[in-house]
């Protein structure tokens, strides 16, 4: 992976959640009911040997993919951006198009997107293009609809949780 996957602390604790259910909760119920299986005689035609195998394959090859995605994490906490005037990983900006309509998204890490949501991947073109942007600044955007622009309009952070060490 050649650049680093940005994450929020929230969004790697859901990885981590389900990779831990993954392999202490449902792969060792899975290994349990297709040894059971294989235990009844012919396999070819023990359904519930040949959906076991199937699905025992796909939760490795999930748990394989969230064990490289969490290698290649970078834990981000929005909270504790220094510079909450610019858009940066975290931020939550609301942006208006040329019609004037708003909308607000909130920039995150590329495995916990959520459009509907409006949790926006950092490496979504219109996070890109809003990298680094001020209240004020227009971007264009290239999209699959054509070329548009957006301007901030605001831009917030999540407030830092204070810590025993501010006193």
């Amino acid at each position: 992976m050649d650049r680093p996957n940005y994450i929020t602390p929230a969004g790697y604790a859901v990885l981590s959640a389900e990779y831990r259910q993954l392999l202490g909760d449902e792969r060792p119920k899975l290994v349990d009911v297709i040894s059971w299986a294989a235990g009844n005689g012919d396999r070819s035609e023990n359904g519930d040997y040949i959906y076991g195998r199937k699905r025992l394959r796909e939760i490795d090859r999930r748990l394989g993919f969230l064990a490289r995605r969490m290698k290649a994490a970078k834990v981000v906490d929005p909270a504790a951006q220094p510079d909450r005037t610019r858009v940066w990983f975290g931020a939550t900006v609301t942006i208006a198009d040329e019609d004037d309509d708003h909308r607000t998204l909130m920039l995150v890490g590329d495995d916990e997107t959520d459009a509907a949501a409006g949790r926006i991947g950092w490496n979504a073109p219109i996070a890109r293009a809003l990298r680094g942007a001020g209240i004020g600044d227009v971007r264009r955007v290239s999209l699959p609809a054509g070329e548009r622009e957006y301007e901030v309009m605001a831009i917030s952070y999540p407030n830092r949780e204070p810590s025993l060490a501010d006193g």
